[in-house]
């Protein structure tokens, strides 16, 4: 069970639920230690990318205390927070990794997620026997994987990755918005909104601005 899952024909998302299914098939397997990766902030403006990548124990029995756990843009940020703490807890382990806005301008996008995917591993232990990935893979580490289309709106383990990424990115947003004030980082998380946008115009970039993202590279050449 490797590689890209791209030939699957799937359901909108809004008819999708999360199961272990996915989980229980690779526990039959042998594979102990499976562990479901997402990440935040790829499209955004400024501000690092963020994985995380979360391994719940070999246990069919929890799915009871995960009924409710969605992929987290379906969830409210109040949802996020506490589904967060519930992550953390009945994890048999979980680790976020970061790449800087310097990463993603030196490596590119896919990359820095790569990357920041990465660090999330390597903050696990145990390690990971198989990986459970939201459409994407890692060529490094040689680790036997799964990617799913609309993986974290599909799987438990990659719902509960998408949502310690999106809380610990949000969190450091809101630290960016005390750091570089005037942007409205707390509020639009990076990503180009109007009021960005405008922000951006008037101020000029901030040191965490992705500086290869258009919108951003746009002002940089006015600025010349």
């Amino acid at each position: 069970m490797t590689g890209m899952a791209t030939s699957e024909r799937v359901p909108s998302r809004a008819t999708l639920i999360p199961d272990l299914g996915y989980e229980r098939r690779l526990w039959r397997d042998g594979y102990r230690f499976v562990a479901g990766i997402d990440e935040a902030g790829r499209g955004a403006l400024a501000g690092p990318v963020v994985a995380a990548a979360v391994i719940l124990p070999p246990d069919p029995g929890l799915e009871p205390l995960l009924f409710g756990l969605r992929d987290s843009k379906q969830l409210s940020a109040a949802a996020r927070e506490t589904w967060a703490i519930r992550v953390r807890e009945v994890s048999l382990a979980w680790g976020v990794g970061f790449a800087s806005a310097e990463e993603i301008d030196s490596l590119g996008i896919l990359s820095a997620t790569r990357l920041a995917a990465k660090r999330a591993l390597e903050a696990l232990n145990p390690q990971p026997e198989h990986l459970l990935l939201d459409y994407l893979n890692l060529p490094d580490p040689p680790i036997t994987q799964t990617s799913l289309v609309k993986g974290d709106a599909r799987c438990y383990s990659i719902a509960a990755a998408s949502i310690l990424a999106k809380t610990s990115r949000d969190a450091l947003c809101e630290e960016l918005d005390h750091r570089f004030p005037g942007y409205g980082f707390a509020r639009n998380k990076g990503y180009g909104t109007a009021a960005h946008l405008a922000a951006l115009a008037r101020l000029g970039p901030s040191p965490i601005h992705r500086r290869s993202f258009r919108p951003v590279a746009d002002h940089l050449m006015v600025a010349r």
